[in-house]
Formats: structure tokens, C-alpha cells, sequence
């Protein structure tokens, strides 16, 4: 019997542990995956990847990174397969040759969470734009990913709509993944973007609370996109293709849409709604 031999990368975090299956001698039944720092964080690929090794015999190997570096591997062909959440990106990604097949897979929203005395006041405001303006008013501290991730260009797009550079004394760029960063934001006391789904996997063990929800440009969508074999024929493309058919499946979508925490569902499958 072969013995399985787990790795998993965390790119940009403070450490890298755990790990996916990958066999030492079957490298073919191998899927390298990049993906955004939320689908591990919020536990959803320790849930869905065994499933997947025990219907199709392939292993998943996870990069998990920002959005941003996420598809830098995808272009240098150092993973088979990419899973992110920033729409303009991946069209570029796409239109530019480096992916192929882009599948919607499943959404989920970002809430902007913050210390419970909230010194900007902005509970409960409906405008995150307006929300974002009232930290830098009052020179709150806001910490921000600063890791080129889906969640930090959603956040970098909704300054630009303020008309205010995120250059105030209280904002932070620490270059994290989102766990480390809410961490950090509940240590600081400060305010920040995160996506639903890593927020309620860590909310009981921070002290902050969801401050502004529900605005529509908070919405957030994943897709997963094959690596256009004819750039790098080495790839495993055969196996990135079964991975992203059983995402978009029947079975895996009810796993997606059962998948919880604390009592609450994390994210949305709407693979069927393409």
C-alpha cells in the first residue's frame, strides 16, 4: 500500500501546514489547485476534496494564496486548475489566452466588520462606500490584506468610489490571508473587509462584530478556470477537468449549499443558474 504523502501551500500567510493527498508514485492522479486563501480558511475544501478523492480516484494538491497570485501561477503554468473570486481579473486571465472553460461555481458576499464600541459609527449603515469614508473621517484603524487577493482589489474598488485615497494614519496593509488579517483586526480593534464565508468560520473567536451588510456591490462570486493546455501541455488537464466537472455537478453543488458553520450556511452554489 502507498503510503499518502499531504502538502499543502499557504502563500503570503504567516505559516504553511496541513495538507491535500498527493501519491508519491502516481503523480497523473495529481490536481494542483490555486486558490483564494477563503475557500481554505472557511474550511469548505477540507469538506468537498475527499469527496472528490473518493468518487474519482485524483488527488487535489492546494496553493492557496490571494486571488492576485492565485492566477500568477495559473500564467506561469504552475498549477492545472485556478478558483477565485475577482470577476475583472479573471476575464483578463481568460481573454489573454492563460485559462480556459471559466465556470461559475458558487457566491457568497463581504461584510465590513468591526471593534463593538465601532468609533467611526457606522453600524448598520447600507453604503459601504459611505462606510469606508467615515473610518478614514474619524482615523479609525482599518487593516487591510494589502495581498493583491479578490477580497483586497474588492476593498481597493470601493475607495475609488469614495474618491478618498486609503492613505489615512489609522490604515494598515499587512499582506496577510484573511484569517490572519481578522485576527489581526480583533488584537487591533480595527475594521475590516472580509468575505461571509471566512468570517463566520472565525467569528467566535474574535471580538468584532459585522458592521455594514448587504450592500449589492458586497456581492461575491467564485469561478474555476482550467489552464489552457495548448500554453503548457505538461499539465495535468485531463485531471483539472474532472476536478472542475464534479465542482459543478449536482452532487458537489448540494455539498456546496449543505456546507456549514456554527448553524449557517457559507456559501451559495449557483453553477446550474450559467
Amino acid at each position: 500500500m502507498n503510503l499518502l504523502k499531504t502538502t499543502l501551500v499557504i502563500l503570503g500567510c504567516a505559516s504553511a501546514t496541513m495538507a491535500y493527498a498527493t501519491t508519491e508514485t502516481a503523480m497523473n492522479k495529481t490536481v494542483r489547485l490555486a486558490t483564494t486563501t477563503s475557500t481554505y480558511h472557511s474550511g469548505l475544501l477540507d469538506y468537498l476534496l475527499p469527496v472528490f478523492t473518493k468518487d474519482t480516484g485524483y488527488t487535489v494538491e492546494v496553493l492557496a494564496a490571494g486571488t492576485g497570485k492565485a492566477l500568477r501561477m495559473g500564467e506561469h503554468g504552475d498549477v492545472d486548475l485556478v478558483m477565485t473570486h475577482a470577476p475583472q481579473s479573471e476575464a483578463e486571465f481568460v481573454e489573454k489566452g492563460f485559462g480556459v472553460l471559466p465556470r461559475k461555481l458558487m457566491y457568497n458576499d463581504f461584510v465590513l466588520v468591526g471593534p463593538k464600541n465601532d468609533p467611526a459609527k457606522i453600524k448598520g449603515d447600507k453604503n459601504v462606500a459611505h462606510a469606508l469614508k467615515e473610518i478614514a473621517t474619524d482615523n479609525a484603524v482599518f487593516i487591510s490584506r494589502g495581498d493583491d487577493s479578490g477580497t483586497n482589489k474588492k476593498e481597493l474598488n470601493i475607495w475609488a468610489q469614495t474618491k478618498m485615497e486609503p492613505n489615512f494614519g489609522g490604515y494598515k496593509a499587512v499582506g496577510q490571508g484573511m484569517g490572519p488579517t481578522l485576527n489581526m483586526a480583533s488584537e487591533l480593534q480595527a475594521y475590516t473587509l472580509t468575505d461571509r464565508g471566512t468570517w463566520l468560520a472565525y467569528e467566535t473567536k474574535l471580538d468584532l462584530e459585522i458592521m455594514v451588510e448587504g450592500d449589492k456591490r458586497l456581492f461575491n462570486p467564485y469561478q474555476v478556470i482550467l489552464i489552457n493546455p495548448s500554453r503548457y501541455p505538461d499539465l495535468n488537464y485531463q485531471g483539472a477537468k474532472t476536478f472542475s466537472d464534479w465542482l459543478v455537478n449536482p452532487k458537489a453543488q448540494k455539498l456546496i449549499n449543505n456546507y456549514q458553520r456554527h448553524g449557517k450556511q457559507l456559501f451559495v452554489a449557483d453553477a446550474q443558474t450559467q
